[in-house]
């Protein structure tokens, strides 16, 4: 009998594309993955991209948005029915602030980002007071989950510190298909990419790095700000949002990838960039330190003449990008899809057995 599960995503940032790769690998272990979509629809092309697995959209609010505890009830009740629906025998929850006792059956909720560790990363100070149930909802989630993930050590320990956890989430690195040849050296410009609207991505930083550089800088992603406003800035030159193909094959042709993230838990785009051997330029944050040490080249956060000089001594040297490249593509081999899988069946079994008779 095959088992079911369901795991929750959005689709807004690295969210869907580890739910997209984390449930095709569970597909290929026996399990029945479903998705379930909150906040914005998915767009045709991400829904292309998991046309093999079922998906739930309900169209709730995200757990980020200022709807306070209302709109987490909303969201949660959501959820609960699209699991319901699927007839998961465990539930995946990639929005922790959605879990509580509320749910019926066994969830491993993955924490890849919080309000709260985020204001600590970027901002340096706790999350104002109107942000307090967010946090509160995401301790409660972690708390009444059957097993609790972070994407990093690093992470692991932010999050306990920020919502007073009794115990660090598990560490799961995030995977990604590693292609099976690197193309080659790349042309002459430096990428970026993520939500150019979050102040925690940095490319105000890089903006300011990229004046006078030699090469321009490309970013990637969407500017518009759920709430409104848009990123704007006097250096980068935006390539729009990319889906994964069109993101694959502008990596592939980048000479050097950049990430000059104030806050990272993960940074997927950073993985899916080194195994495409592009050399990585990195903010000297802990998650960015803990899976890339050795393997990049690392400038302070938020210090644009440095990651400035570190770009521009980049360009000025092949052997450096090359070796670098190489680096970051033998480090990415170790962080695939079928070990994250792997590790995410060895959970969902600990936390729901199998029933008797089951097969």
């Amino acid at each position: 009998m095959t088992r079911r599960v369901l795991l929750t995503t959005d689709c807004v940032g690295g969210v869907w594309r580890f739910s997209a790769t984390l449930g095709e690998g569970l597909a290929r272990l026996g399990w029945a993955p479903a998705l379930a979509t909150i906040g914005p629809v998915p767009s045709m092309a991400q829904r292309r991209e998991v046309a093999g697995i079922a998906l739930f959209q309900t169209e709730g609010p995200l757990d980020w948005a200022e709807g306070g505890a209302a709109g987490l009830a909303a969201g949660r009740a959501a959820l609960r029915a699209a699991a319901r629906e699927h007839g998961a025998e465990a539930v995946i929850l990639n929005q922790p602030a959605f879990g509580g006792a509320e749910w019926d059956r066994p969830v491993v909720a993955v924490a890849h980002s919080s309000v709260a560790t985020w204001w600590r990363g970027v901002r340096g100070a706790p999350e104002p007071a109107g942000w307090r149930w967010h946090g509160a909802a995401v301790r409660e989630g972690i708390r009444a989950a059957g097993a609790a993930v972070a994407p990093t050590r690093a992470f692991a320990a932010s999050l306990a510190a920020a919502h007073d956890l009794r115990a660090r989430p598990e560490a799961i690195p995030n995977g990604a298909p590693l292609p099976q040849r690197a193309p080659g050296a790349g042309e002459g410009f430096v990428l970026a990419a993520g939500r150019l609207w979050d102040e925690g991505k940095g490319m105000a930083v890089l903006d300011r790095a990229a004046r006078g550089l030699g090469w321009p800088v490309r970013v990637a992603g969407a500017d518009a700000a759920p709430g409104g406003g848009r990123a704007a800035f006097e250096h980068l030159r935006p390539a729009g949002t990319l889906g994964a193909a069109a993101m694959a094959g502008c990596m592939g042709e980048a000479g050097i990838f950049a990430a000059p993230s104030l806050y990272e838990p993960f940074g997927l785009a950073v993985l899916e960039a080194a195994g495409l051997a592009r050399p990585l330029v990195l903010s000297d944050i802990p998650p960015f330190r803990e899976l890339w040490d050795g393997a990049a080249l690392f400038h302070p956060p938020g210090d644009a003449e440095a990651l400035h000089a570190a770009l521009a001594g980049l360009i000025g040297d092949p052997g450096a990008r090359a070796r670098l490249g190489a680096a970051a593509r033998a480090r990415a081999a170790a962080l695939t899809p079928d070990r994250q899988a792997a590790a995410y069946d060895a959970l969902l079994r600990r936390i729901a057995p199998a029933r008797r008779g089951a097969a």
